[in-house]
């Protein structure tokens, strides 16, 4: 896999040692990241992650010692590195390097790395179990940002449903009700209408979620953000994700019910396709 990282004003080949044992991020997680995509010419919405990136930083009482924009000149310049058309993942972080408990703002660093890292098939199987992990509530943890810290639950998740025979796993939010899948938002479709949870602090509203729903609206079709009810998926004719890693993909299963990509799905991800190759 061929990596490029900057750290400290320079570019790295490959995965450069940057945290130490005493750093605030190793022990206490004072470390945000956020994800974005170059694929086939095109860097869809890259400017509203790095933008996100310094709302997270903040959130986590962290201090970007860059704005969004120098971060969005960086993460250009990382993917020219490469041949035009490679599929890349872009992360920008930011962490603290000193603090006790809280982070010391004043010592918040910025990495980027900016790595090959292939899309998933869409045609792939995506079968997702219904996890009995959580989504904590903005009270429990900080879910206004995208920390690293919030992972390890998807993590727990994600193990659990491969062990089960499953690729993903559906969560819910404290009261029972459907927030997103392990790794990314989710949309149902009932009757030809879209049903996507509405955004109540405990899962963040993606930046490809949110493109997503606008393109399906202006296009025509009918997008509700509410209330999804574990039923409510075991009815549904059709089940997506949105996400920046995978994008648009169709979910083919949910417990012992199989389903197939839908006419839905397959708009959301040609709109999105467009609009990616417009930018």
């Amino acid at each position: 896999m061929q990596a490029y990282s900057y750290v400290d004003g320079k570019w790295h080949d490959g995965n450069p040692p940057v945290l130490g044992p005493l750093s605030h991020a190793t022990w206490l997680s004072g470390i945000i990241f956020d994800g974005a995509r170059a694929f086939e010419g095109t860097t869809p919405d890259l400017d509203l992650h790095c933008e996100r990136s310094i709302r997270s930083a903040k959130a986590l009482g962290l201090r970007a010692p860059l704005t969004a924009g120098e971060v969005h000149e960086l993460c250009l310049e990382g993917v020219r590195k490469f041949p035009s058309g490679t599929q890349l993942y872009i992360r920008p972080m930011f962490f603290a390097e000193s603090g006790w408990i809280d982070p010391d703002p004043e010592t918040t660093r910025f990495m980027l790395s900016v790595y090959e890292s292939p899309m998933p098939d869409p045609t792939g199987n995506f079968r997702a179990m219904i996890s009995p992990y959580r989504r904590p509530t903005p009270e429990t943890a900080p879910t206004d940002a995208k920390a690293s810290c919030l992972y390890p639950n998807s993590g727990r998740a994600m193990r659990l449903a491969r062990e089960s025979g499953f690729e993903n796993a559906v969560i819910l939010d404290q009261i029972g009700n459907v927030a997103e899948f392990a790794t990314s938002n989710l949309f149902m479709v009932k009757d030809g209408t879209v049903m996507t949870p509405a955004p109540n602090g405990c899962f963040l509203n993606g930046i490809t979620r949110q493109r997503v729903i606008k393109l399906l609206r202006d296009a025509g079709t009918s997008v509700v953000e509410c209330q999804v009810t574990v039923n409510d998926l075991m009815n549904a004719d059709e089940i997506f994700s949105t996400g920046n890693y995978a994008k648009v993909q169709p979910c083919t299963g949910v417990g012992d019910r199989s389903l197939q990509p839908g006419p839905v799905y397959t708009l959301a991800r040609k709109l999105y396709w467009e609009f990616a190759h417009k930018g």
